[in-house]
């Protein structure tokens, strides 16, 4: 696979974005997950906090690391990408990420699932700064960090006795 081209305006778009959404991470946080049993109400079972509720929980901080790991670790991608033209996870945080995935039942269908709540959540955050090109650089790099995972789970999956 050839090097990845993610120009300096991607990134740097990505980057803004996130600090718009870094200012309230409560409430963005709230969204995405309340975006993501929107979509596919069925998840709720595969988040600890959501497991035993029927509403996303306010103040839950397992559901805010979550929300920003997810937005972080794209934002992180971006990065990447423009600077070295792939993704960079650390092979522990890539095994661990692989692992939980897997053990929760995650498929591929779900990784959709988050990056259509992601681009929900941006289009909440932004407002009138939002638009195509916004939604373009982080969906590039929500796929490229999506594809290391699952790579990662499979290879996990097969090492399995």
């Amino acid at each position: 696979m050839g090097e990845i081209v993610f120009t300096e305006k991607q990134e740097a778009l990505v980057k803004e974005s996130w600090e718009i959404l870094k200012q309230d991470i409560p409430k963005y946080s709230l969204h995405f997950f309340s975006q993501i049993l929107e979509i596919a109400p069925a998840a709720k079972d595969m988040f600890s906090f959501l497991r035993d509720t029927d509403e996303v929980p306010h103040n839950n901080p397992k559901l805010k690391a979550h929300a920003v790991k997810v937005f972080k670790m794209t934002c992180e991608t971006a990065i990447q990408l423009r600077e070295k033209g792939k993704v960079v996870v650390a092979d522990t945080t890539l095994q661990y990420l692989g692992s939980v995935h897997l053990k929760s039942g995650v498929l591929d269908p779900h990784f959709e699932v988050v990056k259509e709540a992601l681009v929900r959540t941006l289009k909440e955050g932004l407002g009138e700064k939002y638009n195509e090109e916004v939604e373009g650089a982080w969906s590039q790099a929500y796929d490229h960090l999506a594809l290391a995972i699952k790579a990662e789970m499979k290879q996990e999956d097969s090492q399995k006795p």
